[in-house]
């Protein structure tokens, strides 16, 4: 069997690309978060899902917008205040449920250009 390669964050030069679209997540992270009082923090989209502790989830951004919680310099707002809040969807990125999730190709840059080598072999 083949040896997965794992993708690590800190080697990104862009780490903030996986940020441009938010992230789905658990509504009592969501309520964590605000409790910090961060500036503009808002939260969109209240969903129910039963694969999220709570039963809900929300997003981190509108539509298709980055993150609200991605500062001017690109560093994650609830980051810089404490890591223990950051949301667990966040933290785990680009894996999903121990797995790359699907839309890591193209928000990851790491991944991306591990998709890229792999096409170029394959022709």
């Amino acid at each position: 069997m083949k040896k997965k390669k794992e993708v690590i964050c800190e080697n990104c030069k862009t780490q903030s690309q996986c940020c441009r679209l938010g992230a789905w997540i658990d509504l009592e992270e969501a309520k964590n978060i605000l409790s910090l009082g961060i500036k503009g923090a808002d939260f969109f989209h209240l969903e129910k899902d039963e694969n999220f502790p709570s039963g809900y989830k929300v997003g981190t951004s509108y539509e298709d917008e980055p993150c609200v919680f991605m500062t001017r310099g690109g560093l994650c707002a609830i980051h810089k205040i404490s890591y223990d809040f950051k949301p667990v969807t966040c933290k785990e990125f680009p894996y999903e449920d121990g797995e790359l999730a699907p839309i890591a190709r193209y928000l990851c840059e790491e991944v991306k250009a591990k998709h890229k080598k792999k096409r170029k072999r394959a022709r």
